[in-house]
C-alpha cells in the first residue's frame, strides 16, 4: 500500500507551482476571476444530481457541481462548463459522443485568452476506475475475505492499473500544458478525486468490495491523486486535494456523512459518485485552495 500523502503533499504541490511559474498559475489570483471555465468527467459533471442540464442531456452536468457551486461562491457571471461525463483526456481536443445521440465539442474549444480560471477533474476514465470498481465486485462472491481483484491485476506480474495510471501522467501533462497554451493567464486548479473507499476495513456487502481488496482498491486512489499533484506541480497548476481531505467520508459511511456515493446510491447521485454533500465540500476545497494562492503569492 502506497505511503499516505494527504493535504501535506497538495499544499506543498500549491505553493511550489505559484513559486515554480509565477507568471501563470498566480496570475489572476488577488481578484474576482472574469471568465471561468470547468473541464473534466463526471466526477465534475455530477451525474443524476439535480438538476440535470440537458446540452446534451448525455453529459450529465448538474447545475450544483462544484464549478457551478464555486462560481456562484465567487459571483462570476462568464462562466462555462463542459465537463462531461465518460471524457478522457482525449476529450479535451477531439468531441465526445455522449447517449442519446448526443455530442460534446472538443472541451477545450470553451477556452480563451482570456480565461482566467480553469477547474480540471480528468484521468479516471483514462485507467477505467470506475469500471476496477464494478469488476471487483463482481469477483468478491468468489473470495469476499480475500483480495481476488487484486490477484487478477497482478496475475502476469506488476499491476495493470498502476500501470495505467503512469500511463496516463503524460497524457494530464498534455492537457496541462493545452490549457496553458490557450489560456496564458489562467490560474489552473487541477481538482483531485474523493475517496471512494475506506483506508482498510470495508462495509461488504452494503460496497460488494471483497475485505482483501479495499486497501488495494484505496492505494490506487492513493496513486492516482498522487500522480495528479505530481502533474499539477510540474506544469504550473494548484492540486486540489478531494481525497487527503474527505478521510472519514467514503462511500461506506451513513446518508450524511458519506460524499460519494456506493454501488447502490441512497441519495440522488451516479453510483460510485459524487453526490450533492461531496459536491459542496469540493467547491469549498476548490475556493480554500484559491484563497491559499493569494495569501502565498503576497508574502512572495
Amino acid at each position: 500500500m502506497l505511503a499516505y500523502r494527504p493535504t501535506v503533499l497538495a499544499a506543498a504541490a500549491t505553493v511550489l507551482a505559484l513559486l515554480a511559474f509565477p507568471g501563470s498559475s498566480g496570475a489572476a489570483i488577488g481578484k474576482s476571476p472574469k471568465h471561468y471555465v470547468a473541464l473534466g468527467d463526471s466526477y465534475t459533471s455530477g451525474p443524476v444530481i439535480p438538476v440535470q442540464r440537458i446540452d446534451p442531456i448525455g453529459c450529465e452536468r448538474s447545475t450544483n457541481n462544484y464549478p457551478a457551486l464555486l462560481a456562484r461562491t465567487l459571483q462570476i457571471r462568464d462562466y462555462t462548463d463542459v465537463s462531461c461525463s465518460g471524457a478522457k483526456t482525449v476529450n479535451m481536443t477531439a468531441p465526445q459522443a455522449v447517449p442519446l445521440l448526443g455530442v460534446n465539442p472538443p472541451q477545450f474549444d470553451a477556452l480563451r485568452p482570456d480565461t482566467d480560471l480553469v477547474t480540471l477533474t480528468i484521468s479516471g476514465n483514462d485507467i477505467g476506475f470506475t469500471e476496477l470498481i464494478f469488476t471487483c465486485a463482481r469477483l468478491s462472491v468468489t473470495d469476499p475475505l480475500g483480495n481476488p481483484c487484486q490477484r487478477a491485476a497482478t496475475a502476469e506480474g506488476g499491476d495493470f492499473y498502476a500501470q495505467r495510471i503512469a500511463e496516463a501522467a503524460p497524457k494530464v501533462a498534455q492537457v496541462l500544458d493545452g490549457i496553458r497554451a490557450r489560456s496564458p493567464h489562467a490560474t489552473v486548479l487541477l481538482v483531485g478525486y474523493l475517496r471512494i473507499l475506506p483506508p482498510a476495513v470495508g462495509c461488504y456487502p452494503v460496497f460488494p468490495v471483497a475485505s482483501g481488496d479495499v486497501p488495494y482498491l484505496d492505494s490506487l486512489e492513493q496513486r492516482l491523486n498522487t500522480m495528479l499533484a505530481d502533474q499539477a506541480f510540474k506544469h504550473g497548476a494548484a492540486f486540489v486535494d478531494s481525497y487527503g481531505s474527505s478521510l472519514g467520508h467514503d462511500a461506506c459511511k451513513l446518508p450524511g456523512q458519506k460524499w460519494v456515493e456506493g454501488t447502490v446510491p441512497t441519495s440522488p447521485a451516479a453510483p460510485v459518485h459524487p453526490n450533492a454533500i461531496g459536491m459542496q465540500e469540493v467547491a469549498a476545497f476548490a475556493r480554500e485552495t484559491l484563497t491559499n494562492l493569494t495569501e502565498a503569492r503576497a508574502v512572495g
